[in-house]
């Protein structure tokens, strides 16, 4: 499995601590930035890596900033990216099953960075359940 990761300068220490842990799995990770907790634009970061992710050149995203909430936005602006907002492990799970969301993103200013972790392993396994769901993504892409 191959993940790309990325976010702002408020997602800084999760996302080296969602690095770490992805390390320890065996599984495969490109951090697009940012590299310190020194302010930035997470645009810079966050279309360089929905890019990536839509090209599949990685499975899966994952993006962290202080609310999630930007991160979330620029990324949706990318055709074939379908990125969620979760700040617990079940809507981590319906965003997989339910949506076949392709980009995590978590809000480091409201959850503890072990209900972070926990969101990336279930992201990371839950399968899509295709079928009336499958219906629903298909009529996501507007253009």
């Amino acid at each position: 499995m191959k993940i790309a990761i990325g976010g702002d300068h408020a997602g800084f220490t999760y996302k080296e601590a969602i690095k770490e842990m992805l390390a320890t799995q065996g599984i495969e990770v490109k951090d697009f930035g940012p590299y310190s907790t020194s302010s930035v634009d997470y645009p810079d970061f966050v279309h360089p890596l929905a890019t990536a992710v839509e090209n599949k050149e990685f499975d899966f995203g994952i993006l962290v900033c202080g609310s999630g909430n930007g991160v979330a936005i620029t990324a949706n602006k990318h055709q074939g990216i379908r990125a969620a907002l979760c700040w617990n492990t079940e809507l981590a799970g319906l965003a997989r099953q339910h949506n076949n969301a392709n980009i995590l993103c978590l809000p480091e200013r409201f959850i503890s960075v072990d209900e972070a972790k926990a969101c990336v392993n279930i992201f990371l396994t839950a399968a899509f359940e295709g079928g009336r769901h499958q219906n629903r993504v298909d009529k996501i892409s507007f253009c």
